[in-house]
């Protein structure tokens, strides 16, 4: 299977992100959701709560009228919300009352999150998660089962 144009772009627009440090888990314009969607916040009005998986009214009109937000749907958005966030360490749903003992300038904290949403989007298009390398080990008759990976 071939990757989608949602994906395509989705993939685009958290690359530039995350290398032009701007990514924010804690800003509705800069996670992983404000990315996708051209930096705006107005899919905050779709969940309950950052890093919720339950909708508002207007996120089930939306879910039920069939609307997508760059390709994906209401439900959708809160699923890859939510994979950035907890990949990145968070717990959640996020309140202001939470403890936040998560370092969001820290590369590593960035990518853990960005990881989890590459897994989630692929799985949502499904196509192979692009991120998983263990192919790179595979091995029978002690020879690699992809010959394009054999060193001469």
């Amino acid at each position: 299977m071939h990757a989608t144009a949602r994906f395509d772009l989705a993939i685009q627009k958290l690359y530039k992100a995350f290398h032009n440090n701007t990514l924010n888990p804690e800003c509705c314009k800069s996670c992983a959701v404000g990315n996708i969607l051209d930096n705006t916040d107005s899919w905050k009005h779709l969940t309950e709560g950052h890093g919720s998986n339950k909708l508002t009214y207007v996120g089930k009109v939306h879910q039920s009228l069939g609307r997508t937000f760059a390709g994906y749907s209401p439900l959708e958005l809160l699923q890859i919300e939510a994979a950035f966030l907890e990949g990145c360490g968070y717990s959640l749903p996020l309140s202001r009352r939470s403890e936040v003992t998560v370092d969001r300038t820290s590369k590593e904290v960035m990518f853990n999150g960005m990881c989890q949403v590459v897994a989630l989007l692929c799985k949502l298009d499904q196509i192979p998660n692009v991120m998983d390398y263990s192919k790179l080990f595979e091995f029978e008759n002690n020879q690699p089962v992809n010959e394009f990976l054999a060193l001469p």
